[in-house]
């Protein structure tokens, strides 16, 4: 019983433990030959100790019902700790830690939580698991094309194998990068995922630990990188058990828009600043990952020394010898410190997700300036600007948040920077989470995804987008009572502030986030990539000509750009073989032009320019292209790409 004296161990058995105990990570549950060996600070409490559990006889159902086998007493360590090896515990038993107040919770660094948050924690033995990604060594900064997928949604069965099955496919498309939406534990039986409360465990929804890692092994089999969504700015509202352990996890000292803020700078950081930190290197480490992406990494409050991400970019790269990372920033102020390197006071991230770009594009694409679309005009001076410059606003004044935006980043380079015109935020936040290709024309969709496809940024597409899914993307999650009440008078804020969709709301309502129909209406149906085979084809033409195009594939290759007519522009690339490039977009009516007073058209030396790919090729669905010389007068197509070569 909980309320019983627990044995304790003498001085010497503690020390022949100690000396029999080599932990790769400083909590958890370790598995190993002599037991498994228990660590989680826990300063709140004088006792600790591990309820082992049996599970009830027939399959496990949702509130698994448990028996307990014996409880067994950590012992205490400086700092708040408390640890001990547990003879004949093995990978598969179930446990709970035993607070001494006489409660039982699962282990906030649990590796998995088979019926979910409330129940007990599993333990896994992660080098149990056979690799056969030995030489896969990572992908090189430039050779990145992020594909964002929701394991949930992307298939009829919402599970890892399922989407493993899908892999060849992506790779065959062109997509070199899979971006996992986050996979941690939450509540319930569908959602997001940014709620997760038990980060260290792949949420049982879509299979077990080694599924995932199966996942990440046949995505290396056939070239693809995966990267992970980590959330480390808040919890989710329900599950979490942090605070059970140490009051200490959480911090008054900044606000955070999401809830109470993580404690990486006051009284008892340390311990909370290795939890994270340990957490990123278990994903790099036990699942092979091959990066992360922040999200929200503004509201990850950290005046110390050294910033946590700063700490979390050093220890996940040490993690992974041989193996190149994809450390990507979402950081809405648009703060360069994220790019910068330690030595120059920065985080060292390799890229930063740039809203601009998809601000400006979708404006170009739709003419809708409401909500946080306001500051931009979709003019053909920004997405030029975006390509070359990375963030639009580096410190002018952005009349939406009614103060400057960003700050100076143009030693950045545009490589660094995250260009989409498709997320699952940005979905999700249109009226019926309508898809872009709903919003726009065809031929504006075709000549932007050119745009995003050939332009020096990492470019990222989300799952559906490659085929035009019918499929919505909606904001989804089980909660319920008042809870569900708060997150759906939340979404109805988020969408609300532009005002043509809140009008509409008012007629028709909103998808409700709780409903499991709102959740199944977003799986994607990939027999739509064959009724849709023409803007798949454009996907894959324009991913291979990134890909095998010694100009575009070359990252050293410069870029440039000018306006040539009201909604239309040019880039021209200069690869260092002297090979040139140019892409000629117009975004609105026929443009004819009968001079061209733009030296970046003029043909290089005495040649001339060749057409290598063109938007309007019928095959894509569109209505043919004019014939392009520049040395007479020349139509650029209305809502149109052109990308040609040098001869």
């Amino acid at each position: 019983m909980l309320g019983e004296s627990l044995p304790t161990r003498s001085p010497a058995a503690k020390r022949r433990e100690s000396l029999a105990t080599v932990r790769c990570n400083p909590i958890g549950a370790e598995p190993g030959e002599a037991g498994t060996h228990f660590r989680v600070w826990a300063p709140a409490h004088e006792a600790l100790a591990v309820a082992l559990l049996e599970p009830s006889a027939g399959d496990m159902p949702d509130a698994l019902v448990v028996e307990r086998r014996e409880t067994v007493s950590l012992h205490a360590e400086a700092g708040g700790y408390f640890s001990g090896l547990v003879p004949g515990v093995a990978p598969g038993d179930l446990y709970f830690f035993a607070l001494d107040d006489g409660s039982l919770s699962p282990d906030p660094a649990s590796r998995f939580q088979p019926v979910g948050p409330f129940g007990p924690s599993e333990v896994v033995d992660p080098s149990a698991f056979k690799w056969t990604d030995d030489g896969w060594r990572g992908l090189a900064p430039h050779e990145h094309v992020i594909y964002e997928l929701h394991v949930g949604t992307f298939t009829p069965e919402g599970t890892w194998s399922a989407a493993q099955a899908r892999l060849p496919s992506l790779a065959d498309l062109g997509v070199r990068t899979i971006e996992l939406m986050p996979v941690a534990e939450f509540p319930g039986s569908f959602g997001w995922g940014y709620d997760g409360v038990d980060l260290f465990a792949p949420t049982r929804l879509y299979g077990s630990p080694d599924d995932m890692r199966r996942f990440v092994d046949a995505a290396h089999a056939v070239g693809l990188a995966v990267i992970l969504d980590v959330v480390y700015n808040h919890l989710g509202p329900a599950g979490a058990v942090l605070d059970r352990f140490s009051p200490h996890y959480f911090t008054d000292r900044h606000d955070n828009e999401w809830g109470q803020a993580l404690n990486f700078d006051d009284a008892q950081s340390g311990p909370v600043r290795e939890f994270f930190i340990t957490n990123a290197v278990h994903w790099i480490s036990e699942y092979h990952l091959d990066g992360l992406r922040i999200d929200a990494a503004q509201a990850i409050f950290d005046s110390s020394p050294e910033h946590v991400l700063a700490a979390i970019a050093a220890a996940a790269r040490a993690a992974a010898p041989g193996r190149r990372l994809l450390l990507v920033a979402e950081n809405e102020p648009q703060d360069p410190v994220m790019l910068r390197a330690p030595e120059r006071g920065g985080h060292g991230l390799d890229a930063a997700v740039n809203d601009d770009f998809h601000h400006s594009a979708v404006v170009a694409a739709t003419g809708r300036t409401e909500a946080y679309l306001t500051d931009y005009r979709g003019a053909p001076q920004e997405l030029v600007s975006a390509v070359k410059r990375g963030y639009l606003y580096q410190g002018q004044w952005y009349s939406w948040q009614a103060q400057a935006r960003g700050s100076f980043s143009l030693d950045i380079g545009p490589r660094r920077f995250v260009h989409y015109l498709q997320t699952h935020d940005q979905v999700a936040n249109t009226f019926r989470g309508r898809r872009l290709h709903e919003l726009t024309s065809p031929g504006r969709l075709r000549a932007l995804t050119a745009l995003l496809l050939l332009s020096p940024p990492v470019p990222q597409l989300f799952q559906g987008q490659e085929f035009a899914a019918s499929s919505p993307f909606h904001y989804f999650a089980d909660h319920d009572g008042e809870l569900a009440e708060a997150v759906r008078t939340g979404r109805l804020a988020q969408v609300g502030q532009f005002g043509s969709m809140a009008r509409a709301i008012r007629f028709e309502g909103m998808a409700p986030p709780n409903a499991r129909a709102t959740f199944e209406r977003c799986r994607l149906d990939h027999a739509e990539a064959a009724t849709n085979a023409e803007i798949l084809l454009l996907h894959h033409d324009l991913l291979h000509l990134r890909r095998e195009d010694p100009v575009i594939a070359t990252p050293a290759t410069e870029v440039d750009g000018a306006v040539i007519g009201p909604e239309a522009f040019v880039l021209r690339f200069v690869a260092p073989s002297g090979h040139e490039r140019l892409l000629v977009v117009n975004l609105g009516t026929d443009l004819r032009l009968v001079s061209n007073p733009e030296p970046l058209l003029g043909p290089p030396g005495r040649g001339s320019w060749v057409e290598l790919w063109s938007s309007e090729d019928p095959r894509y669905g569109g209505s043919g292209t004019p014939e392009s010389d520049v040395r007479r007068p020349w139509t650029l197509a209305a809502h149109s790409a052109l990308f040609l070569r040098s001869s």
